[in-house]
């Protein structure tokens, strides 16, 4: 069995690198100039670092992550309520960090900020403290997450797209460029606007994810009702209970909106 310091010898690290001696860098990960890696790091096998990355705090990532130069993980939360403790950043695997982005960790002690697994960031998104998000998410340029917003599986963020704070962005929506999203996105929906309005289903979105015809098309009933009939939210839920079909998909949605506590996108 391979020690921390036989798996350290199998990384390729760059003389200019700053590594902490307690950070522990897995087998095969690959680290590029200027790099600073803090004690409380974990590197999972075959990272890339390309250069000048910065990654602190009690910070956690999967394996084969890639992070491009200047892009900044794990530091102090920009939350003003930060009074101190430990708090984590955990990261899955296969995710792709472009030039400039940051993410942060929790406000308070014992919480974390999560990332799934292969996710794509591209350059200057932020992610701020107490985000969660799924997998396979992809953020344009300079996305912005606010603190405690949740980000399920599949959904895209436009560019230059803001998400408020305490916000959730559904499974497979997309949020147009340049939006500003106050309330949450529902899943498999298209917003758009400053602020975010739901404008139609994503259907390229669930197309691209194999979601059936059948399912698309009782989405779009969905989306009538909830937007274009002009009723309240428990008398649209309960006459989509009522008169579609209650796949999966449907059962996420309805629940969904059910429990938001922000409102949502209308």
């Amino acid at each position: 069995m391979m020690t921390a310091e036989d798996e350290m010898q199998t990384a390729k690290i760059h003389s200019s690198a700053i590594i902490h001696p307690k950070a522990e860098i897995g087998p095969d990960c690959e680290i590029g100039p200027y790099c600073i890696i803090g004690a409380h790091v974990a590197l999972g096998a075959g990272c890339k670092l390309h250069s000048h990355v910065v990654i602190d705090g009690h910070t956690r990532l999967g394996v084969k992550n890639e992070i491009y130069p200047f892009a900044s993980i794990g530091l102090k939360s920009q939350d003003l309520k930060w009074k101190g403790g430990i708090t984590r950043t955990v990261i899955g695997d296969h995710n792709c960090f472009r030039e400039y982005v940051s993410i942060h960790s929790a406000t308070q002690d014992g919480d974390a900020t999560t990332v799934g697994s292969h996710n794509n960031l591209l350059a200057y998104c932020h992610v701020a403290h107490d985000v969660t998000m799924g997998s396979q998410i992809v953020m344009s340029n300079v996305g912005t997450l606010g603190g405690h917003v949740t980000v399920e599986d599949y959904a895209t963020i436009g560019g230059l797209a803001a998400v408020h704070q305490f916000c959730r962005i559904g499974r497979m929506s997309l949020i147009g460029a340049a939006s500003k999203a106050v309330q949450d996105v529902l899943p498999y929906m298209l917003a758009d606007g400053n602020p975010a309005e739901t404008r139609t289903i994503n259907k390229v979105g669930m197309e691209r994810k194999g979601v059936s015809e059948e399912v698309q098309s009782t989405m779009r009933q969905a989306y009538k009702i909830l937007f274009r009939e002009g009723l309240s939210i428990p008398n649209a839920l309960a006459r989509i209970e009522k008169e579609l079909a209650m796949s999966p998909e449907m059962k996420h949605l309805v629940e969904f909106v059910r429990s938001s506590e922000r409102g949502i996108s209308k």
